[in-house]
């Protein structure tokens, strides 16, 4: 099981994913600070397919440039899908852009929902806590520029990890994901 996504740079992902854990989400250590590309997809085919996928992964990357993200405030998905996100003011069309090259090829695929770039706060948990989030990151600000995406895998043990990292304008250099804390 593989995803693919923007990860949010420090100090914000882990600002983020301790606001998260202070919501009590089970899920906050085990999902590193995000915004989707491709949501979790099952990979069959062993070593070949994966290996293909890097490859059209890489060839994004290598005639992507750097783009402008701001995050501020808040959103929810709810009632149609238990989610309290930090919304995206700025950055919304260099996502949906990228999305939209990522799942092409190998990684083709119909999408549950239309595509909605976000980064999720809280999911899952009861609806007092759900608002608490909505309430509590409602002025939350923060501006970063995206230089990369990060395929990552999901583990045995529940856990996301980033499994190999790509540089826009790299595909050359595309190696191991950076270190995470």
């Amino acid at each position: 099981m593989i995803g693919v996504a923007i990860p949010i740079p420090d100090p914000f992902g882990a600002q983020l994913q301790r606001m998260r854990a202070a919501l009590g989400d089970p899920l906050a250590h085990a999902i590193p600070t995000h915004i989707t590309l491709v949501p979790p997809t099952e990979v069959g085919g062993g070593p070949a397919a994966l290996a293909a996928i890097d490859d059209h992964l890489s060839a994004v990357a290598a005639t992507e440039r750097p783009f402008g993200i701001r995050l501020r405030g808040t959103a929810t998905f709810r009632p149609v899908s238990p989610v309290v996100f930090v919304a995206l003011a700025e950055g919304i069309g260099g996502c949906e852009r990228l999305q939209g090259r990522v799942l092409t090829g190998p990684l083709a695929r119909e999408l549950e929902f239309p595509y909605h770039p976000h980064v999720t706060v809280a999911h899952h948990l009861p609806e007092e806590v759900m608002d608490q989030a909505y309430k509590d990151l409602a002025g939350y600000e923060a501006a970063f520029e995206v230089r990369g995406f990060s395929v990552y895998e999901h583990g045995a043990d529940g856990v996301w990890r980033p499994r190999r990292h790509f540089g826009f304008g790299s595909a050359p250099d595309a190696g191991a994901a950076p270190a995470t804390g």
